[in-house]
C-alpha cells in the first residue's frame, strides 16, 4: 500500500518535508479487527503536534492521520459487526482497555491505556489500515467521504467541547481560533442554542470574514474585547496567548474550555502575566478537553446528520500531505483540509 510515514520529530521549519512517501506491505486484520480501504483522511493540527514532538508518536515509523473514512475490505476472525463494503470512520480513539474505572463509567477518553490513531497505531495517511471493529463507526449516507472525514475529530472534539461549556440557550459563546473544529462548533451552536450569540476571536481577517458568513454576530482579533463578554469560550488554538486573552472576555461565572491536545511553548511566558483579579476571579473556570470517546463521535455524527451540518472542505491528493501541513501551520485556513486516496 501507499502511505506517508513519519520517521522522526522536529520543527516543521527545519524539515520542510517531514513525511516520506513509502510503499508498505498491505496490513492483515487480526481477530476482532477489520481492514479498511481508506478513501479520505482529514488533516488535523494534532499531526503538527506529533511531527514537532509535542505529542510524539510512541514508535517510528508512524503513519499519521485520525480523521479516517473508508470501506471494509476484509474482516478478521470473530469480526461480525460489519460486512465487506460497509462505509465506516475511525477517529482519534484507536483503542482503550474497556476495564478500568474510566472505561466502566463512559470516560474511556481518560483510560490510562488509551491509544491514539496515527500516534500509537498506524493511521489514515495511507490506502489501508486495520482497527478493532468496535472502534469503527458507521457513517451516515448524507455525507460524502470528504465531508465526513473532519467530523471524526474536528467535529467530535468540538461537540465534546461545546457540551463541556455547560452553555444554556441564550447565553453568549466565544470561539477563539476559527479552523476546522471551530467552524463546525459555530454551525452546531446555531442549531442547538439558536438564541445564543456567538463571537469569534481570530488573528486572520479571512477567518473572521468566514465566521461572519456562517452566522457569528461579531468577529475580532484574538486580543479584542467582545462588548458584554462571554458566558463561555472555547479555545481551539495551538498557543498560549489566546487563552490569556480569552479570560478577559469571560463574564463572572464563565467557563473557558481549552480544546487542544498540546500548546506550543514559544509564548508560554504570556501566562506569567496573568492578572488574577480581572481574568480569573469571580468564579471563572478553566477546563481542558482530553481526547474523545466513541460516544462523542456517534453522538456528533447523529446530530450533524439530522441538522445537517456539513463542513467546508478543501481536498488534496495524499502525496501533497507535506504541503497541506505547512499551510495548516501558516494558518491558511478556510474550513477543513482533507487528503484523498483516489
Amino acid at each position: 500500500m501507499k502511505a506517508m510515514i513519519l520517521n522522526q520529530t522536529g520543527s516543521l521549519a527545519r524539515q520542510p518535508r517531514p513525511l516520506i512517501q513509502a510503499d508498505l506491505p498491505d496490513p492483515e486484520p487480526g481477530p476482532g479487527e477489520i481492514l479498511i480501504r481508506i478513501s479520505a483522511c482529514g488533516v488535523c493540527h494534532t499531526e503538527l503536534d506529533e511531527i514537532e514532538g509535542r505529542t510524539p508518536p510512541s514508535r517510528f515509523p508512524m503513519i499519521p492521520g485520525h480523521e479516517i473514512i473508508g470501506r471494509i475490505a476484509k474482516a478478521g476472525r470473530r469480526s461480525k459487526r460489519f460486512k465487506t463494503g460497509d462505509r465506516v470512520g475511525v477517529g482519534w480513539i484507536y483503542s482503550a482497555c474497556g476495564q478500568c474505572e474510566y472505561c466502566r463509567t463512559n470516560r474511556e477518553n481518560l483510560c490510562p491505556e488509551f491509544r491514539a490513531t496515527g500516534r500509537d497505531a498506524f493511521g489514515g495517511y495511507a490506502q489501508l489500515m486495520t482497527v478493532g471493529e468496535n472502534f469503527a463507526v458507521p457513517i451516515p449516507d448524507i455525507f460524502s467521504d470528504a465531508e465526513a472525514a473532519p467530523l471524526m475529530c474536528a467535529g467530535a472534539i468540538g461537540y465534546r467541547s461545546l457540551m463541556l461549556t455547560g452553555l444554556v440557550n441564550g447565553r453568549r459563546l466565544g470561539l477563539t481560533g476559527f479552523g476546522a473544529s471551530a467552524h463546525l462548533v459555530l454551525k452546531l451552536t446555531r442549531h442547538l442554542y439558536p438564541d445564543s450569540p456567538v463571537a469569534v476571536f481570530a488573528r486572520s481577517p479571512r477567518e473572521r470574514e468566514f465566521a461572519l458568513e456562517l452566522g457569528a454576530v461579531w468577529a475580532g482579533d484574538t486580543a479584542d474585547i467582545f462588548p458584554g463578554g462571554c458566558d463561555a469560550v472555547i479555545d481551539t488554538t495551538p498557543v498560549w496567548k489566546p487563552v490569556f486573552e480569552a479570560m478577559k472576555n469571560l463574564r463572572p461565572g464563565g467557563r473557558l474550555v481549552i480544546n487542544a491536545i498540546r500548546k506550543e511553548d514559544h509564548d508560554r511566558e504570556v501566562m506569567a502575566a496573568l492578572d488574577y483579579p480581572s481574568q480569573l476571579w469571580m468564579e471563572k473556570e478553566i477546563k481542558s478537553v482530553a481526547n474523545v470517546t466513541r460516544e462523542d463521535i456517534r453522538g456528533f455524527l447523529k446530530t450533524a446528520a439530522e441538522i445537517p451540518i456539513k463542513p467546508e472542505v478543501e481536498i488534496f491528493p495524499l502525496e501533497e500531505a507535506n504541503e497541506v501541513l505547512h499551510a495548516l501551520k501558516a494558518g491558511h485556513l478556510r474550513g477543513a483540509k482533507v487528503l484523498s486516496m483516489d
